[in-house]
Order: structure tokens, then C-alpha cells, then sequence
């Protein structure tokens, strides 16, 4: 965040072995992952690293730790920064961006039924990867005479 806006986004997918880890090391992961990729804008410069974890915050008070967080609190020493927890609650900006996937998929069950009631009305219903075609549609002499156009 730069004056209170954010500046970028990133994500990745979790490595398999990663999924197996607990929610503390996934959140420091994360953590390690944004200061890896954004290095060449925060090595050397003093910023604050926002979370909704707040058992982050007493990470560097631990005494014992396992290798993982070792290797992890070791990198993150070469960078001067200062752990803030910011509540889940609050953070909008975040929410709005993992709700889009849910967005998404509501919006696909609504194809899925408009596609089910174009076929129960017998339109042809062509589906393609990266679009829908539907149409011939047929008049009968009945409906034209049920309207009053014969």
C-alpha cells in the first residue's frame, strides 16, 4: 500500500506439499512469497507487512521454532519491516477479490439454466468453450394463426 492505496496484487496456486501445512505457516508463506517477488522495491527500505493473523505478530518473540520457520524468520531478517494486524473483517479489499471466483461460478449455474430453458423451448443450443449460439427458430401456421398473422 502506497498513501493508503494498494499498489499490486499477487497469487499463486499452493505447491502440494504446501498444502499440508497449518494455517500459521501458510500465512507466514505468504508472507515470505510477497517479500521474494517485490525484493527489488523492499530490500533496504522500511515498510509494514498487513495481516489478518494475529498470531503473527508474536512470531519473532518464539523461542523454539522448526526448520521451516527458521529458514523463513532467517530471509525475513534482511528486511526491515514491521508486522500490523489488520482485522479480517475489515479488510474488504481482500474479500472482494476472493468472492469473485464465487461470483463467477453463480453466474455459470445461471448460464447453465437459461441453456436448459432455451432447449425446453427446442432452440439449438450450440456450446463452445468461449461462447454460446442458439436459434432457429421455427414458426408453425398454429402460432402465426394464434397471433392473427394468417
Amino acid at each position: 500500500m502506497q498513501n493508503k492505496r494498494v499498489v499490486a496484487y499477487a497469487s499463486r496456486q499452493l505447491k502440494i506439499h504446501e498444502r499440508n501445512y497449518p494455517t500459521h505457516d501458510l500465512e507466514l508463506a505468504v508472507v515470505v512469497f510477497a517479500l521474494k517477488i517485490w525484493r527489488h522495491y523492499l530490500y533496504g527500505a522500511r515498510f509494514s507487512v498487513f495481516s489478518d493473523h494475529m498470531s503473527l505478530r508474536y512470531l519473532f518473540d518464539q523461542k523454539e521454532l522448526n526448520m521451516r520457520r527458521r529458514r523463513w524468520m532467517e530471509f525475513l531478517k534482511d528486511y526491515d519491516f514491521q508486522l500490523m494486524y489488520h482485522s479480517g473483517k475489515a479488510n474488504v479489499a481482500a474479500d472482494a477479490l476472493s468472492r469473485k471466483s464465487i461470483h463467477m461460478s453463480s453466474m455459470m449455474m445461471k448460464e447453465l439454466e437459461l441453456v436448459e430453458e432455451f432447449i425446453d423451448l427446442n432452440l439449438c443450443v450450440e456450446l463452445a468453450q468461449d461462447h454460446i449460439s442458439c436459434g432457429m427458430i421455427t414458426i408453425t401456421n398454429e402460432f402465426l394463426m394464434q397471433v392473427g398473422l394468417e
